[in-house]
């Protein structure tokens, strides 16, 4: 696709992703036009060649395809419903937090505005946009993620489309990125754990690598018992998770780390072991959340 061919793409919301989506499209020779509720943070766009608009109804009329990238999707209909109007015929893509029942809410309100919809997450940060290992993630409209693909992949080079489910993209994306923030305050914890002895936290990240790199290898396996509903082929019992709760006053008293947030795991933890779940894998503790 020659730069004469490539549609023009209009992106609203041009904070730290948004801003690193519409550098993506200028790149790659898309012409690009944006739009933000403070429009001084379009100036670096606008100087590497983008199209800054102060109305929302130009931004998404000049654009074949609107891609929104504000805080949320109530954010995201509050600033277009202003442009309600300019929306009809338009392919709606959105790359928002929000909870599915707000993408599935959204998605009828472009529907019923005339628009196509195609819900979408972004699984890395901004600098990554554009990176051939960035994956990108999508449910709604299928019309809509095959016509637009080639423009998505300049975003990220892997593209899966999830189902017709508007809120297939929310979806997993609480459900995949449940796992960040226990990790990185993992991390962080055990920098401090390390700093009361004068050790720098990058003496451990070699360590930390390769135990996530094992955590990864073991996901077939907790999926394949949750799914079956057969907790014993991991080895890794909650019983033997919950006989180190009592460690964690006494390192919080050498070290000084504060590592109260541990409290609500060791609570399920002992809830597991209450209900009978000792001797089965820690995931059998998918019981207790799903109930």
């Amino acid at each position: 696709m020659t730069s004469a061919d490539k549609p023009p793409v209009t992106v609203l919301g041009i904070g730290s992703m948004g801003g690193a989506l519409a550098a993506a499209f200028l790149a790659a020779g898309y012409p690009t036009h944006v739009w933000n509720r403070s429009p001084d943070r379009a100036t670096a766009l606008v100087a590497a060649g983008a199209t800054a608009h102060h109305d929302i109804a130009d931004a998404i009329a000049a654009g074949r395809v609107v891609i929104a990238c504000l805080t949320s999707f109530a954010a995201t209909h509050e600033s277009m419903a202003t442009a309600a109007g300019t929306i009809a015929g338009r392919d709606v893509i959105t790359l928002n937090s929000g909870t599915p029942a707000q993408a599935r809410e959204f998605a009828r309100w472009a529907h019923a505005a005339g628009a196509r919809f195609l819900g979408g997450a972004i699984k890395n940060v901004p600098a990554a946009v554009g990176l051939r290992d960035t994956l990108l993630y999508f449910g709604g409209d299928r019309a809509v993620f095959d016509t637009h693909a080639d423009t998505l992949r300049v975003l990220g080079g892997e593209l899966d489309f999830l189902g017709a489910e508007p809120d297939l993209a929310a979806l997993y994306e609480y459900a995949v990125g449940a796992t960040l923030l226990p990790a990185l305050l993992g991390f962080v914890e055990g920098a401090a754990v390390l700093a009361s002895r004068g050790l720098p936290a990058r003496t451990m990240v070699p360590y930390s690598g390769k135990w996530l790199r094992m955590i990864e290898s073991l996901l077939p396996i907790l999926a394949g018992e949750i799914d079956d509903k057969d907790y014993t082929r991991l080895g890794s019992s909650v019983a033997l998770f919950h006989t180190v709760v009592e460690d964690d006053p006494r390192l919080a008293a050498e070290t000084g780390v504060d590592l109260s947030w541990h409290a609500t795991m060791h609570e399920l933890l002992r809830r597991a072991v209450d209900e009978g779940l000792g001797d089965q894998s820690i995931t059998a503790v998918y019981e207790l959340l799903a109930a």
